[in-house]
């Protein structure tokens, strides 16, 4: 679960929520701590950001509890900045995915953020390249 002090300083700071991959499997699974965490989000009335290539690696087919989390969250389409950003931490970070250089990028590129993630070992390799970007476990 995201702590109080990490929402805090976001709500301060004007930055925003970006989900990862395995935030959205979390959620699809009900695991209790990104439950707490995106409750704390869309209670604060939040809109998270899901970068359009993490939607696709999530998806596997409609179910009830999917599209009642795409209708609490922003999908972000990967527009020629994204793209180019994702593509550079893939260049300057070895051993990056696609789905977690884009992650990243995406937050990074609205001014910095917050990124919930079931995986922050590899996504913390990429804050040498996106160092505005913080990271919570769920």
């Amino acid at each position: 679960m995201a702590s109080a002090d990490t929402e805090e300083v976001a709500q301060e700071s004007g930055l925003t929520f970006t989900f990862d991959t395995g935030m959205l499997i979390a959620l699809e699974r009900r695991k209790q701590r990104a439950l707490l965490a995106f409750r704390a989000i869309t209670q604060r009335g939040y809109l998270p950001v899901v970068p359009a290539v993490i939607y696709a690696e999530w998806w596997r087919g409609r179910s009830d509890i999917r599209e009642e989390i795409l209708e609490a969250v922003l999908v972000e389409d990967m527009p020629p900045l994204l793209c180019r950003a994702t593509g550079e931490a893939l260049a300057a970070v070895r051993g990056s995915t696609l789905a977690d250089a884009a992650v990243m990028a995406s937050s990074a590129l609205r001014g910095g953020g917050v990124v919930y993630t079931t995986d922050p070992d590899d996504l913390s390799r990429l804050q040498t390249h996106f160092p505005t970007v913080r990271l919570v476990a769920v």
